[in-house]
């Protein structure tokens, strides 16, 4: 794997300093429409708008602590910190969490003061024309830093564009109650200040709680660890790929472990050229680490009693639900005994009671093997 230490540096620092490009478009974008904004919602004396400035700041601040976190997030690893810095910009997407809430709570407070206590809000032409020239800007960044943030692996861009989408959407939404007012001479100002907080709010905590989930340690979703496992398995003597363990160390930086069955006829020199070629494949192809992987060795030849061992687990997997799968059978016929491990859902209110009526049945069944079973986990797809 050292081969490929200069590619991934170079890869790494390409990414940063393209975040970097982004969230500086994002800063000067946010801080023009912040200073529109808060001149047209002061002239019209509209709660709404200045609001939505003040929204404008706060995404601008993010986009700063993005720069920050990003630069951190880039160092490398070190004695103290083997794996890097990269889950810094976890805690980056956790204080833009932190901005963002604040911004909600604070303008809500301000909405409800506005409720209590209204005041005649005032349109001009040109006051509408800036706020819609505001919508069609805010849609573009937002298109724009969310489909650069999902190119590079960035979940605080991603955050940042659903973001900067929702105050398109919420700026548009004032230029209904605009036109409500001017035509029906109803005031929504408040009102809206408040769904427009409301929103915010919501946003922050749904941020909050994707870094969180991140940070605990969240199930690698599936569209990944089923790559990983296909291309594990597309290796030639790889039989099946399991227990695969992926450990986020931040952005782009899965690493993990996997166990193959092999053949038991392999040698050691032979299965070292396979988990070799697993790892060097799996980086190539899916940009994941691999710094174990794990030997099974399967029966080449099932006897009467090894195919008929696995038939009946087959059968005892289709009658339990609550059993996932099993892998990793070996049976050895000359000294009576056969291991394997069983993958019990997480559904399953006892799953140790599952793994002991499955040894009991087996037992029963075969009485003169001694069996020796795993309990696994269902960590990944």
């Amino acid at each position: 794997m050292t081969g490929n230490k200069s590619s991934i540096v170079s890869s790494e620092e390409r990414r940063k300093r393209a975040i970097v490009r982004v969230s500086v478009i994002g800063i000067v974008a946010n801080v023009a429409l912040a200073a529109f904004k808060a001149v047209v919602g002061l002239l019209s004396n509209s709660i709404a708008i200045v609001l939505d400035a003040v929204n404008n700041l706060s995404d601008a601040a993010s986009s700063f602590i993005t720069i920050i976190g990003t630069r951190l997030a880039g160092k490398q690893a070190d004695r103290e910190h083997p794996f890097g810095y990269g889950r810094i910009e976890y805690l980056t997407t956790i204080v833009v969490s932190a901005i963002v809430l604040w911004a909600g709570i604070t303008s809500l407070s301000e909405s409800i003061q506005g409720i209590i206590h209204p005041e005649q809000a005032s349109y001009e032409p040109t006051t509408l024309l800036i706020v819609a020239a505001a919508v069609v800007v805010k849609l573009l960044l937002g298109r724009y830093v969310k489909a650069q943030g999902k190119q590079l692996g960035a979940d605080a861009l991603v955050a940042s564009g659903e973001d900067a989408t929702m105050d398109a959407a919420i700026s548009a939404s004032t230029l209904v109650a605009a036109g409500i007012y001017l035509f029906f001479g109803v005031g929504l100002e408040a009102w809206l200040g408040a769904v427009i907080s409301l929103v915010i709010i919501k946003s922050g905590i749904e941020m909050l709680q994707e870094a969180l989930d991140k940070i605990l340690g969240e199930r690698v979703d599936g569209e990944t660890s089923i790559a990983v496992k296909q291309t594990v398995s597309s290796v030639p003597g790889v039989r099946g790929a399991y227990d695969l363990i992926l450990t986020d160390y931040g952005p782009q930086r899965l690493q993990g472990s996997v166990h193959v069955e092999v053949d038991e006829r392999l040698t050691a020199r032979e299965i070292d050229g396979i988990t070799r070629e697993i790892q060097a494949r799996t980086y190539r192809e899916t940009g994941v680490v691999l710094h174990t992987v794990g030997v099974y060795s399967t029966n080449t030849e099932d006897g009467t009693q090894a195919a008929a061992i696995r038939a009946e687990l087959d059968q005892i997997v289709r009658e339990d639900n609550r059993i996932l799968q099993f892998h990793g059978l070996y049976v050895d016929e000359e000294l009576k005994g056969a291991t394997f491990d069983l993958v019990v859902g997480f559904d399953a209110p006892d799953r140790r009671a599952v793994l002991r009526q499955t040894l009991d049945r087996l037992q029963e069944r075969f009485p003169e093997y001694a069996f020796d079973a795993v309990l696994d986990t269902d960590i990944s797809d």
